[in-house]
């Protein structure tokens, strides 16, 4: 087929309340809150926090992606607008639809893309809280760690889906040819 489509859809959903704390992070911003820190100190500590892992399996390092940044924050600001915590929207759209209407798929021959979500209050809505979670769940850790992924967006919202103060991440993985 001249097309060829996946989505790695590695979405089994991660409640990150539990999480053993951490460990001090080299990355700047790693425990920093939506309380303490910028949303955008709280993406760069993220992608270097991913990044940090991906460089530890010899893989190359993410770079942001304007495209799949919008539909990260957009997910991210809606499943704690709406309370809902779910790789599909109350409306039925998908993580495809999501990066389809932030315009990530035109013009691409082919493509692959995968999603990570999860929420967490007090010290576990850190980027490094939010990351290790990641990192021990098997399908979130594939999507980190596939080699098939170059781009990267995301989103933080402050708040969490079930109403509690914390933080709503969303990463977007995608690659275009």
């Amino acid at each position: 087929m001249a097309f060829r489509r996946h989505a790695a859809l590695l979405a089994a959903a991660l409640i990150v309340l539990l999480a053993p704390a951490s460990a001090a992070a080299a990355c700047r911003g790693a425990r920093a809150t939506t309380r303490t820190a910028t949303t955008g100190t709280l993406v760069h500590a993220t992608l270097c926090i991913l990044n940090a892992k991906r460089a530890g399996h010899d893989l190359r390092p993410l770079v942001l992606n304007a495209k799949l940044g919008t539909a990260a924050r957009r997910h991210s600001h809606a499943m704690v607008r709406e309370r809902f915590f779910s790789h599909t929207s109350p409306n039925g759209d998908t993580f495809i639809d999501r990066i389809r209407a932030a315009g990530y798929l035109e013009g691409a021959r082919s493509w692959t893309a995968g999603e990570n979500i999860a929420y967490g209050s007090g010290s576990r809505a850190t980027p490094r809280s939010i990351g290790r979670a990641w990192m021990n769940s098997p399908g979130h850790r594939a999507n980190i760690l596939s080699r098939s992924f170059r781009s990267i967006g995301i989103g933080i919202e402050s708040g969490t889906p079930v109403g509690i103060a914390g933080a709503t991440y969303t990463t977007d993985f995608g690659r275009r040819d």
